[in-house]
């Protein structure tokens, strides 16, 4: 253990997939030029602007990696165009010397050179500034993850809770650098505004080595937006049906050395979870964040960053109609409070160090008045975590290696107390009352190194990492990561493969009581021992092609074997879940997506994919309460169909430019619907007819939900603009889930129409 704390704090990471280009203008004679250029990228959806200082110097900070287009336009000048490719977190320079225009001139470089990568040895989905600000609306708490799961094989489940190719909870989230891997829907802790996201990278296989513990699916986030000097900022209020209403606030200033940049959101709905009736009894609920950031550059060399964020949920759960008729109140409460410090500092022109440290406490509770039924529930968690990431890297020659290591230092509280009020909803065993305490300390360690290098048309990404996880159980294993591409330049064309070894840790949310052998008084149907880390084997083929230089088809076909495959057991109807693992589990599918970045006025995408999961029991951990979860344990044997497996998904949007004031958008969406435990000879009568004939009892699934979405969006004047949005056009009935052991039941959000104005200054 002294070895792998040692090695951090030794080492000096932020982002392994993003870099700095630091440019420098000037003319025929060498004299500084003071300009506004453009970065154009169309296969990272990145379009800027930065103007150039007195020096004719500008510096675009956390640019993802690719292929760029600069551009610069200025009176008396030739138009200057070239693509630079953006490869390392080492700053890359690129010095511009204007000339004098001539009579007529030439420019052939277009934003199609940037449609293919031919260097991406996995693939990753970026979602630009534009898609960010043209997106679907969300209710409080959801706008991040719906815009992450419009992304081929991407699952939005009950909650809000993602599902990358069939994962549950193994999603890891790298938010400016800080890799978070707890669960981050509305119902545990609410996502980040997406108003204050700049960009986001989706990546689903070819993991670096920097990236462990969780790798169902990776989502890196830019949220610090590059400004000009001076004060900028924007405001966003929106409100609409079902009660929902908020807003956000965001202002920075910047000078030479530094930047400051502080933050507010928030927001109220009645419909905050996806309630199992269609009443939608008692589902208020509310969201509120502040951040705080600060970044200064002491030399060329030397960059700091300190930030800090506060975020928290209050909201009730909605009751299913015997207990709403009963006078059931539950609440649930959540809140997170991080720290954040980086440093990074350029040692050489072939080298960079960087750290990054965090301090946060996480709480969540659960409160029920003595008239809920089937059960009086309360609950409380606490989370400390104490977290530390060095990494260095180095270029030699077509070389770029980094390595570095990881240190996470936590705490873990859990309390439980549970009473029967109707004994006739349980197993005759089952106890009247049920207490639980515990506490435990998390240790995680770890350590990679990696080689990304380039031979002609081939580029590789060679990585091995070392993960030690102790929390009740102290497990390790060693990781390699193989990724290839090779690249076809006169197809325009990215052929793909990669292998990948992983480790990915329990969920920690309740993890000691769902690992306690206390449990076996609530059910003797899984086995009462530890939750363990899931092992696997990711496998992923692909390509990319350019489609007449206008758009981009993205191709994967992949197969994944776990074993101590990760899921959860909820808690009746509260969205509390508990961690559980099966014996084994494998997943296969393929998907496809079709970027139109533009063409004329037209720009969207569309996507498919096809999945099938496959679990094996036994089953470890979770609470397991109710008659249902017994019948469907006792019944089970061998391989069953995972709560993710859902066949076909199928998603897109296309916009309009009405004219430089006005657009038009219009999305759908069609799912094949999801599995279901329960037969129509089952106990059903208390659920809705409505909902009930959503359901294909013969099949054990979830009739297909699908419906569209429509925008109008209108620039008032230049800093202001509005939009209308209609959500469920055609008020269809979705049913999400459907009296899942592993999932509930959730019905899908009705038509809701809904207002937002953008202020920028």
């Amino acid at each position: 253990m002294f070895v792998y704390a040692a090695i951090v704090a030794l080492s000096l990471t932020l982002q392994s997939e993003t870099g700095e280009l630091r440019l420098a203008v000037s003319d025929p004679a060498g004299l500084a030029v003071n300009v506004v250029l453009e970065l154009t990228s169309e296969a990272n959806q990145f379009h800027g602007q930065y103007r150039t200082d007195s020096l004719g110097r500008a510096v675009a900070r956390r640019l993802s990696f690719g292929r760029y287009v600069v551009s610069i336009d200025r009176a008396g000048f030739a138009p200057f165009r070239s693509v630079v490719e953006v490869r390392s977190s080492i700053p890359q320079e690129l010095q511009v010397r204007l000339t004098v225009a001539p009579l007529s001139t030439s420019v052939t470089v277009t934003g199609a050179d940037t449609l293919i990568d031919g260097q991406r040895t996995s693939l990753v989905h970026r979602i630009g500034s534009s898609t960010i600000e043209n997106r679907t609306p969300s209710l409080p708490g959801r706008s991040f993850l719906d815009l992450v799961a419009t992304q081929p094989g991407w699952l939005l489940e009950a909650n809000g809770i993602l599902h990358p190719r069939g994962s549950e909870y193994q999603v890891q989230y790298v938010i400016d650098g800080l890799p978070l891997t707890d669960n981050r829907s509305p119902a545990f802790m609410p996502d980040p505004d997406a108003n204050g996201v700049a960009a986001l990278s989706v990546l689903t296989a070819g993991y670096p080595a920097e990236y462990g513990r969780k790798l169902g699916g990776v989502v890196e986030v830019v949220t610090a937006k590059d400004a000009t000097r001076g004060l900028h900022g924007q405001a966003s209020v929106y409100g609409g049906a079902l009660a929902t209403f908020g807003g956000s606030a965001l202002a920075s200033y910047r000078t030479a050395a530094g930047s400051l940049q502080a933050s507010v959101d928030g927001g109220a709905t009645d419909r905050f979870l996806d309630p199992p009736v269609l009443a939608n009894y008692a589902n208020h609920g509310s969201t509120s964040s502040a951040s705080a950031r600060y970044e200064r550059d002491w030399r060329d060399t030397d960059r700091a960053a300190f930030s800090i964020r506060h975020t928290g949920a209050r909201f009730l759960v909605p009751n299913e109609t015997a207990q709403e008729e009963a006078g059931q109140r539950q609440e649930r409460r959540s809140h997170e409070t991080a720290g954040v410090l980086s440093y990074q500092r350029l040692l050489s022109r072939n080298a960079l160090g960087e750290f990054k440290g965090l301090f946060r406490q996480i709480g969540a509770d659960l409160e029920s008045n003595s008239a809920s039924t089937p059960i009086v529930a309360d609950q409380s968690r606490r989370y400390r975590e104490v977290y530390g990431k060095g990494v260095v890297t180095l270029q030699r020659g077509s070389h770029e290696f980094r390595f570095g290591g990881e240190a996470a230092i936590a705490n873990i509280e859990e309390s439980l107390d549970l009473l029967v009020t109707d004994p006739q909803a349980f197993e005759p065993s089952t106890p009247r009352e049920f207490a639980f305490t515990g506490r435990s300390p998390d240790r995680e360690f770890a350590l990679f190194v990696q080689d990304r290098f380039r031979l002609n048309n081939w580029t590789a990404s060679l990585g091995l990492r070392c993960d030690r996880y102790s929390v009740i159980v102290t497990e390790q294993m060693w990781s390699p990561r193989l990724s290839v591409a090779y690249f076809l330049p006169t197809a325009n064309l990215v052929v793909r493969g990669s292998y990948d070894r992983i480790f990915q840790t329990p969920a920690f949310e309740n993890l000691l009581v769902a690992s306690s052998p206390a449990v076996d008084s609530l059910s003797d149907q899984v086995l009462r021992l530890p939750v363990r880390p899931s092992r696997g084997h990711f496998f992923d083929l692909g390509f990319s092609k350019s489609l007449g230089g206008r758009a981009r088809l993205d191709v994967s076909a992949y197969w994944r074997n776990l074993t101590n495959f990760a899921d959860d057991d909820l808690l009746l109807n509260t969205g509390v879940g508990f961690p559980t693992t099966f014996q084994s589990a494998t997943v296969r599918g393929a998907e496809a997506r079709v970027d139109l970045p533009r063409w004329g006025r037209v720009s969207g995408a569309i996507s498919y994919a096809y999945m099938v999961g496959e679990g094996s029991l036994p089953v470890t951990g979770g609470l397991f309460l109710g008659h249902e979860a017994a019948e469907v344990l006792e019944n089970a044997t061998g391989k069953f169909r995972l709560s993710q497996d859902q066949r076909h998904t199928l998603a897109g949007r296309l916009q309009y430019q009405l004219s430089h004031r006005a657009s038009v958008a219009l999305g759908g969406f069609y799912g094949s619907g999801l599995p279901t435990e329960l037969g129509d000879d089952d106990e059903t009568g208390h659920y809705d007819a409505a909902v009930l004939d959503r359901v294909d009892f013969g099949a054990g699934r979830v009739r297909p939900a699908f419906g569209f979405d429509t925008s109008l969006s209108v620039t008032l004047r230049q800093r202001i603009r509005a939009r209308v949005d209609i959500v469920n056009v055609a008020n269809r009935l979705n049913l999400i889930n459907f009296a899942g052991l592993f999932s509930g039941t959730a019905i899908g959000s009705p038509r809701r129409v809904s207002l937002h104005v953008d202020v920028r200054f």
